[in-house]
């Protein structure tokens, strides 16, 4: 049997006020593992808190989310609404980036319950002279001897209650009103209250919500007989812009080891003028802080990361991989922070079978832990102080994950608006602990999705479960490591379809490129997901005014995204019925339901697909009978539908309708059903 103790004092025994909390908190929503992780949000998104609540007997409750930045002394308030059986909710919107943190406080309204019995008793006409009497008591005891006028009005409420020679309806209304009930919150002492544990926010900048990252290596931008540079990067601005890309990711711009170098099409045999992988870090003339000298300097860097943003709103972003070539200064002023063989030498890097002979991982559980972390950290501190903002990093899975947790932490304090793309293609569990981790966005499995059931089975994991609080999706359809199968034998369709499906799916998405809009699709070999002559080993010569580029449809699609705020969220996809498993349909709200994007996508690239949609129509924010317009952003074509069921037809070459919908205004000049 569980004892319940008495605290016994000189005087006797004694309740604690502990104990005299008579209302349960207790299934608060958004949280993220009791809140040993914070949610995320990006400025002015709302959080929705949902919450039990409930006491023994059947006095009233109520209750408020409080929330504020953190280090601000004062919570702001929002009541909570009930909604069912014990459970209430509320919203509030965060502020800028930074920590913000919320929590709930919920207690006995014992004005609300006098106030509720006074109504039933004067209804009945039963025992009010009492309950009025009983009020007076309560208002004092609420106003107290404060002398703010809230608390005077209270007072001179009831003096009017308890004025005996008054009407008797002349008081009771007095005790209804509701000015009066407004009031009594204002300066209800909320006495045995009980506070939930408090929560904390990581509000990241808007960018962290919606982005449109382009990866480039610039060492390609030299044509076929230069080393690009970063200058060249600057002169590439306008075309990444034009496309409407806000993100620019460099691959790393370190210098390269010569030990072990790979050559073309990663053989272990380097010719002397071979380029060599940019992820074998380091060389003698510097490592994780240094710019290789074929691309230029510190300052080069500096002038693209101030050009792309003053002149363009692009933020440069720096690949930044923890692994070192041979030749990295810190292998022979730290050869602790690496791993040895029983022969004393270093160890490479292994994936068996697969062999990185250019590069030495590091030891987490090294003797000098702490001066690794730090070394670490202070790598992007000193990017940081360059103007970089956004770091994609290189398999972090691979990295201690309670170092991940103090470094982001460290580095979000020292400047809020740091963004970190996790590159993690591993467990489920693994890429959901990096992001509670402190991770703003993550890389995904979307880009082996390709069959609808699958689809929408991960946009459901993704955007309608409890991850979508912490985990933010990157959507990238290649990356110089991925070429897909799909992308090998698709043709232009499946570029196409690859596109709008990321981009549309997901408010984040990426693609490496020039290779993706000029539709690289080459393997090493049969059976390989390695690009032939791979960018990652070799410099390139892309035509970029290739008749079959991509990037018109790139340019409009991102430019579709940027025009409607309904594409800029996770939270708000509905997906739709087609009877055809080669056809894929989803839409995208705002919350207030002003701006509505429908997609159909064609997932065959070889064949014409055709079918009925059987539309949600409250995910449309439509009535089920209702007319509409959808407006096809791609083709410029209209057409007025009514209802849940109507007719589509995609083939391979434009594979998708992008549709505004429009409730239909009988005064405009219908449009044909279908053309």
């Amino acid at each position: 049997m569980r004892r319940v103790c008495l605290c016994v004092g000189t005087g006797g025994s004694t309740i604690t006020d502990e104990r005299r909390r008579r209302v349960i908190v207790r299934g608060l929503t958004p949280q993220v593992d009791a809140g040993r992780h914070r949610i995320k949000r990006t400025p002015d998104e709302t959080v929705h808190v949902e919450v039990d609540i409930f006491a023994d007997g059947h006095d009233k409750i109520a209750g408020v989310v409080q929330h504020r930045a953190q280090g601000v002394e004062e919570w702001a308030e929002v009541p909570l609404t009930f909604v069912v059986n014990d459970r209430w909710a509320a919203d509030f919107a965060v502020g800028n980036p930074g920590t913000s943190e919320y929590r709930v406080v919920a207690w006995i309204d014992r004005f609300t319950t006098w106030r509720d019995a006074l109504r039933k008793k004067a209804d009945a006409g039963v025992d009010v002279p009492s309950h009025l009497d009983a009020g007076v008591v309560l208002l004092k005891e609420l106003a107290g001897r404060r002398r703010t006028e809230t608390a005077t009005s209270v007072r001179d409420a009831a003096k009017v209650i308890g004025d005996k020679k008054a009407d008797e309806g002349v008081r009771v209304e007095a005790g209804l009103d509701d000015m009066l009930d407004e009031h009594v919150r204002a300066i209800d002492p909320r006495p045995h209250r009980t506070e939930s544990v408090t929560y904390e926010i990581q509000v990241d900048r808007h960018r962290a919500r919606f982005s449109a990252w382009y990866e480039l290596f610039p060492r390609s931008l030299g044509g076929p007989d230069r080393h690009g540079t970063l200058a060249d990067a600057i002169d590439h601005l306008p075309y990444v812009a034009d496309l409407g890309f806000d993100v620019l990711y460099l691959p790393p711009i370190h210098p390269i080891g010569t030990a072990h170098r790979k050559g073309r099409n990663n053989s272990t045999a380097a010719k002397p003028d071979d380029v060599g992988s940019p992820w074998a870090i380091g060389g003698p003339e510097g490592g994780h802080t240094a710019v290789h000298p074929d691309l230029g300097t510190i300052d080069d860097l500096r002038d693209l990361v101030t050009t792309a943003c003053d002149e363009y709103g692009i933020d440069v972003a720096l690949d930044i991989a923890f692994q070192c070539s041979p030749d990295h200064p810190w292998v022979k002023e730290h050869p602790e922070w690496f791993k040895h063989r029983p022969d004393g030498s270093i160890q490479y890097a292994e994936n068996p079978p697969k062999k990185y002979e250019d590069i030495y991982p590091l030891d987490f559980e090294s003797s000098d832990a702490e001066g690794l972390w730090q070394a670490l950290h202070d790598v992007f501190a000193f990017w940081l102080d360059q103007g970089v903002k956004i770091f994609r990093v290189d398999n972090p899975h691979t990295k201690s994950l309670r170092f991940w947790e103090w470094a982001i932490d460290e580095l979000r304090r020292k400047d809020p608006d740091v963004i970190f793309l996790s590159e993690a293609f591993t467990r489920p569990r693994v890429m959901e602990e990096l992001a509670k981790r402190g991770f703003t966005q993550s890389y995904t499995y979307f880009t082996w999705r390709v069959h609808k059931w699958e689809i929408e089975e991960y946009v459901r994991y993704l955007f309608h479960s409890d991850v979508s609080d912490y985990f933010r999706p990157n959507f990238w359809p290649n990356t110089p490591d991925i070429l897909p199968e799909h992308l090998q034998h698709g043709g232009r369709p499946a570029f196409a379809q690859r596109l709008i499906l990321a981009a549309l799916l997901s408010s984040n998405w990426g693609c490496y490129g020039p290779a993706f809009e000029l539709l690289e699709h080459e393997p090493r070999q049969f059976g390989s997901e390695e690009y032939l002559d791979s960018e990652k080993y070799q410099t390139r010569d892309w035509d970029l005014a290739d008749k079959q580029s991509l990037a018109p449809l790139i340019a409009t699609v991102n430019q579709i995204r940027r025009d409607h705020p309904c594409l800029q969220s996770n939270h708000n996809v509905t997906l739709h019925s087609i009877d055809n498993d080669l056809l894929i349909a989803w839409s995208k709200t705002t919350d207030e339901g002003s701006d509505v994007i429908l997609t159909v996508v064609n997932l065959d690239p070889h064949h014409t697909q055709s079918g009925t949609l059987h539309l949600d129509m409250g995910g449309l924010r439509l009535g089920w009978d209702d007319s509409f317009e959808v407006h096809d952003l791609l083709t410029d074509t209209r057409f007025s539908w009514h209802g849940a069921h109507n007719y589509v037809e995609l083939e391979p070459d434009l594979p998708a309708h992008v549709f505004h919908v429009r409730a239909h205004h009988p005064t405009e000049q219908d449009s044909p059903l279908f053309a």
